[in-house]
């Protein structure tokens, strides 16, 4: 009796050990099914095969008036679908593919070869350019991403009136600035009537005489050049011109003369200079003097 209870335990935990194997081969095969059809799954609705903008490009562009801007728009995993430029304003399509749609001509993308960057260039633009740009991807839903384009005009501005009067002898200091524009301003020239002011660049540790004329560009918050001229003789009179690369030049008359117009002087090589002071001062003088030769008349005949 004893061995037959034995030998029933051993078949069923025998049956037990198959169950169990039976089980154990099952789920492997269960989960090996699943990871195949999910691995099939991820294949054929894969999110990296779908077309997307690359966000690291500049999409708040400023340019000046003139200056052709650029819009940059790149598209990866673009597979079969096309790119297009639209004028959000009005909703006019610029340009679809590589091919413009408008007969301003002035509008292009540009495409290298194989390339994911479409980029719209505007030739000489002007201010009405200004406004949003989309670029579109012609997916189910629409895809697009918005572009400002800031168009504005710059121009330079000398320091002070339009006419300065200063002593033979003293100092000149004109200050030209631009601030409007994108951050690179180009540079500053500066000319005598139609001639270009040349000047030569002196290093601290020179031992030379400093130069009569002397130029400094720096760029802070704008772009400043200020033009000094020393020991002024009276063939320094002329129209000063303060011309940017990139935006509309400016220009001073300069008066050197002899002897001291106090109300049309430059002092301290500050703009200070009227040339309406000096009109008002001779018709003072002139009334004053016509005045006198009246009375002496009139003594005269009495």
């Amino acid at each position: 009796m004893a061995s037959t209870g034995v030998q029933r335990a051993d078949m069923q935990a025998r049956t037990i050990g198959h169950r169990l194997q039976i089980s154990i081969l099952i789920i492997f095969m269960l989960l090996g099914f699943n990871e195949s059809q999910g691995t099939a799954h991820y294949g054929e609705d894969s999110v990296g095969s779908f077309p997307y903008f690359e966000y690291n490009v500049p999409r708040n562009v400023t340019t000046v008036v003139g200056q052709t801007a650029f819009l940059h728009c790149r598209v990866e995993q673009l597979g079969d679908k096309a790119v297009s430029w639209i004028r959000k304003r009005d909703l006019h399509i610029l340009t679809a593919g590589i091919l413009t749609y408008t007969s301003d001509q002035r509008f292009q993308v540009i495409r290298p070869d194989k390339s994911e960057n479409w980029t719209l260039q505007i030739k000489f633009p002007q201010e009405r350019d200004g406004g949003i740009y989309e670029c579109q991807v012609n997916t189910e839903p629409k895809m697009s991403l918005a572009f400002q384009l800031n168009v504005v005009e710059a121009k330079a501005h000398v320091l002070g009136p339009a006419d300065l009067y200063v002593k033979t002898g003293s100092s000149l200091a004109l200050t030209c600035i631009l601030s409007q524009g994108p951050h690179d301003l180009g540079t500053i020239f500066w000319y005598k009537g139609s001639n270009i002011i040349e000047y030569k660049e002196v290093e601290a540790n020179d031992i030379v005489e400093q130069p009569r004329v002397r130029l400094k560009t720096e760029w802070t918050e704008q772009l400043t050049s200020r033009l000094t001229i020393s020991k002024l003789l009276p063939t320094d009179s002329g129209n000063y011109s303060c011309v940017p690369t990139m935006a509309e030049s400016a220009s001073v008359n300069v008066h050197v003369i002899n002897g001291e117009h106090p109300a049309a002087m430059q002092h301290g090589n500050a703009n200070t200079a009227s040339p309406c002071a000096l009109s008002v001062n001779l018709l003072i003088s002139l009334y004053c003097t016509l005045a006198t030769l009246y009375t002496s008349t009139v003594d005269g005949l009495r």
